[in-house]
């Protein structure tokens, strides 16, 4: 099951293919200066991950709006996340966990998926601009979306 709220949120750091070349993205960055919301997806290139990656894409002014950062996270290549990202207009940073090392710390691994390996299971997480989750889901199924009605109730509280 995903880390709970309250919890000191993992802090990481994951590379992204960016137009200027490969990027850290670090949860950290953001402490003291805007809350994250968190999207790990299973993999790019898949009909239900497109569908909430580009919906997100498409409401991000909302999101920014709540003083809130979204990043994706997938256990896919940053090159593949870009070439997903430019074919879909996927506008929010995605971050690689090549090496599920952060998929393990928020506990979110969805084992075998599809029988290709061990992948991120859907899941959603806000965490406020001290570090700290504030909002914790783990979908049933890699087929159902996250709550966003819930996320963004939560971020509401925290601006």
């Amino acid at each position: 099951m995903a880390i709970p709220v309250g919890t000191k949120a993992p802090d990481f750091t994951l590379k992204s293919k960016q137009p200027s070349g490969l990027v850290d993205i670090k949860l950290s960055a953001n402490f003291g200066k805007k809350n994250t919301v968190l999207l790990f997806f299973p993999a790019a290139f898949t009909g239900v991950c497109t569908q909430e990656l580009c919906d997100i894409s498409s409401g991000l002014n909302a999101y920014a709006a709540l003083n809130a950062e979204v990043i994706g996270i997938s256990v896919d290549t940053p090159f593949a996340q870009e070439a997903w990202a430019q074919k879909e207009k996927i506008t929010i940073p995605l971050a690689s966990d090549l090496n599920k090392q952060v998929i393990k710390a928020y506990d979110v691994v969805f084992p075998m998926l599809a029988g290709v390996g061990d992948t991120a299971a859907r899941a959603a997480f806000v965490i406020d601009k001290n570090g700290i989750v504030q909002y914790s889901e783990q979908t049933p199924s890699p087929k159902d979306l996250p709550n966003f009605d819930k996320v963004k109730e939560t971020l509401a509280r925290l601006k």
